[in-house]
């Protein structure tokens, strides 16, 4: 029916049920689609185990490619490799920081990330890196909570993983 670049065409229409601004594409939790007439296989990645937001996507999914022709959807959910925010696209990431919410900032193969000790974050609103961690949970698991030293604002950072 479609090729599996219209496939992940359709899918880059379903927003994040958490981050509204991004697709489900661009954060990186589609990892394969096949299909073989009518039917269809995708295979995502959560970005945490145990993440809320991961039936709605694959109910989006399955809604999304009925409504395009798909008279069987089969989502599966696979664990390794490990989601990481160097799966986010760049496009991803700028929307974020228009959204008002720090993209990660560094790649997970830099390892500084591991560090337990809170870094200041570039705050999405006025680009200072005078900030604080408030808290090491934002509005979801993935986000930290961080307060701008200078404009005072709070923003979420998304955490690198």
């Amino acid at each position: 029916m479609h090729t599996e670049k219209e496939i992940f065409d359709l899918l880059s229409e379903i927003p994040d049920p958490e981050i509204p601004v991004i697709s489900i594409v661009e954060l990186g939790v589609i990892r394969k689609v096949s299909s073989n007439g009518k039917s269809i296989d995708v295979v995502i990645t959560p970005t945490y185990s145990g993440c809320p937001a991961m039936k709605q996507m694959e109910d989006d999914v399955c809604k999304k490619l009925k409504e395009n022709g798909y008279e069987t959807v089969h989502v599966s959910m696979v664990y390794s490799p490990a989601w990481t925010t160097d799966w986010l696209s760049e496009e991803a990431k700028l929307k974020l920081q228009k959204y008002g919410i720090a993209p990660p900032e560094e790649s997970t193969s830099d390892k500084s990330f591991l560090s337990n000790k809170p870094k200041a974050v570039t705050c999405p609103r006025c680009k200072s890196k005078n900030s604080t961690m408030v808290s090491q949970f934002g509005s979801t698991a993935c986000k930290a909570l961080y307060q701008c030293k200078d404009c005072m604002e709070p923003f979420d950072y998304f955490k690198c993983i």
